[in-house]
């Protein structure tokens, strides 16, 4: 496979990481980002009926959503421009039944060096085993609180035990970075800060923080539950907790270790200045629609062309689109774009 350069912006920004969505279905209900859980579109109803009839691995290119075929037809283009990390989501990415093939593919694909999932954890201890024979290496959950019934008041679901469950098992399974995501919430988990760094005392995963962030459906809640990062960094700081340099591929998390912990600490701060200064992460929807930022205004539909060109043209044309990527988002004015709520993309 001849290499393409690799996918830069117009503000030199490299672009190795691509957050692949392989369903928006969730079946969750975070009061934050669904709180009257997953309500499809008309043409995703079956999508809607098959995750609500038997809660997990139901779906399937069937439900409109990119086929394998179509999947291999992507990633060869991104491998094929410089993508070395590749990011499945969903909605609940668990929620396919085919996710292990598609990580299988992912990972045998030239050029990828690093597939990591993010899920909920809903049933990860039984699925996890699999996905790491398929070539999984690093996998994210979510714990927005370390108490079960604060947790299921956030989520909808009594399923902290098998979050922490899947912590261990990654662990145990030898995956090279295991994480634990928390979204700050003033009324709801900010007062368990102090928790949650002790929590890693003696665990050695990344427990990142990740800012509240505005969408069209969450306004209200937005403005009642938003708690800033910077407190938590001065703590931190203040605390001989210190600022390691990212990795290369890695997301856009300021990470802190302390040599009295085993874990480390993550900040994910988009309403920081110059957050998107050092983006290095594309996203594509889980029916093919390029999405240059989070938070743009709309989706740029790739499958037309996934089966009809090559990886080298398709590789040419999403550098093409790439240029139309704006220098930041436009979150500190309240502009969320088509962003409805964050199961959209993944995150």
């Amino acid at each position: 496979m001849n290499q393409h350069s690799a996918l830069v912006d117009n503000y030199r920004r490299r672009f190795t990481y691509l957050r692949l969505s392989v369903t928006d279905v969730c079946n969750f209900r975070c009061n934050y980002c669904l709180p009257d859980g997953y309500l499809p579109d008309d043409k995703k109803s079956n999508a809607s009926s098959c995750a609500s009839s038997t809660g997990f691995d139901s779906l399937d290119s069937s439900n409109g959503f990119l086929s394998l075929t179509e999947i291999a037809a992507l990633v060869k283009a991104f491998a094929l421009s410089g993508t070395k990390k590749i990011r499945l989501t969903g909605g609940e990415a668990t929620l396919r039944k085919d996710l292990p093939d598609i990580i299988r593919l992912c990972k045998s694909t030239p050029g990828i060096e690093q597939v990591a999932l993010t899920s909920n954890g809903y049933r990860i201890t039984h699925q996890l085993p699999e996905l790491v024979d398929a070539g999984l290496d690093q996998l994210n959950l979510s714990a927005d609180s370390l108490n079960p019934s604060t947790f299921a008041l956030i989520t909808g679901h009594d399923k902290l035990r098998e979050v922490m469950a899947g912590l261990d098992l990654a662990l145990g399974l030898g995956l090279t970075k295991v994480k634990l995501n928390v979204v700050l919430l003033r009324e709801n988990n900010f007062d368990e800060f102090a928790d949650f760094v002790e929590f890693v005392r003696h665990k050695p995963i990344s427990l990142r923080f990740i800012e509240l962030m505005q969408t069209t459906d969450n306004v209200d809640f937005f403005r009642r539950q938003h708690v800033s990062g910077q407190a938590l960094q001065t703590y931190l700081e203040q605390n001989d907790w210190l600022q390691v340099l990212a990795e290369p591929n890695a997301g856009p998390a300021i990470e802190y270790t302390h040599p009295e912990y085993d874990g480390k600490i993550g900040l994910i701060m988009p309403y920081s200045k110059d957050f998107c200064s050092s983006c290095n992460r594309l996203r594509v929807s889980a029916e093919g629609n390029l999405h240059l930022c989070l938070f743009a205004e709309e989706g740029i539909s790739l499958r037309p062309y996934l089966l009809n060109e090559s990886a080298s043209q398709l590789a040419e044309r999403i550098q093409v689109l790439l240029l139309g990527k704006k220098a930041t988002h436009e979150l500190h004015e309240g502009l969320t774009g088509a962003t409805k709520h964050l199961a959209m993309l993944g995150g």
